[in-house]
């Protein structure tokens, strides 16, 4: 009955054995399964980089707007007016050309008892362009001698080759303060970075125009002998980088 059992055992024994060495047999032959099968240490930073464009294009807005006692005269008035400075600025090969305002609106005066009475209208016709920067004064000293009264504002704004070049250097930059961050962070733990494991390109988009408002430029177009002066700047481009190393 011994005998028996020690067989028993002794089988079981022996047909584990081929189990057990066929799995260290797999493992052992397939190292990545046992890296994978460790946890990927990484470290996740963000840098920042920015650059400046210069500008050298300008949007102008400008308009016609005129004051009467009827809307049909003032309309037909702000109409001729604003042909007259629309005509003079195409003839000037501006770029993007076009309308960005009709209205017509009765006034009210409030004197009599605080009644509303309509005593006149006020027609407002207004439109906006693109120009190089050095050209735009003098086109909105003779916009205002071909009859606008408005300048509303001019918006500075960098060309598409200005902003690609600021925005690859900003990302360039970006990415060098991610590197230093990882460095210093892990450094102070006594660790080094490794590989990248994942690369995130953030908020690289064209930055908006800068505009410049001033009622000083309406008087200085109106009555200066000599051209509105008119100075451009630079436009920030903004970005960030996103680097997670291993280590």
């Amino acid at each position: 009955m011994k005998s028996l059992m020690s067989v028993k055992r002794s089988t079981g024994v022996f047909t584990a054995l081929p189990l057990l060495v066929g799995i260290l047999s797999l493992t052992m032959a397939n190292p990545a399964m046992a890296e994978q099968q460790q946890m990927l240490r990484t470290l996740t930073v963000t840098g920042q980089g920015t650059e400046m464009a210069p500008t050298t294009l300008s949007r102008v807005q400008l308009g016609v707007e005129v004051q009467g006692d009827t809307a049909e005269k003032v309309q037909q008035e702000a109409a001729r007016r604003s042909a007259a400075v629309v005509e003079l600025v195409r003839s000037r090969k501006v770029d993007k050309l076009q309308t960005t305002g009709i209205s017509l609106s009765p006034r009210y005066d409030y004197s009599n008892n605080g009644e509303q009475k309509i005593v006149g209208y006020t027609a407002t016709n207004s439109i906006s362009f693109q120009v190089t920067t050095d050209r735009a004064g003098i086109i909105m000293d003779d916009a205002v001698k071909a009859g606008a009264t408005r300048i509303d504002g001019v918006s500075f704004i960098a060309d598409e080759g200005a902003i690609a070049t600021a925005q690859r250097q900003a990302i360039q930059e970006a990415t060098q303060d991610a590197q230093a961050q990882a460095d210093a962070a892990l450094g102070a733990l006594g660790l080094a970075r490794k590989e990248v494991v994942s690369i995130q390109v953030n908020g690289s988009t064209p930055p908006p125009p800068v505009l410049y408002r001033s009622e000083a430029l309406s008087a200085r177009a109106a009555d200066a002998p000599t051209p509105t002066p008119v100075v451009g700047g630079e436009q920030e481009v903004q970005t960030s980088v996103t680097l997670q190393f291993s280590y």
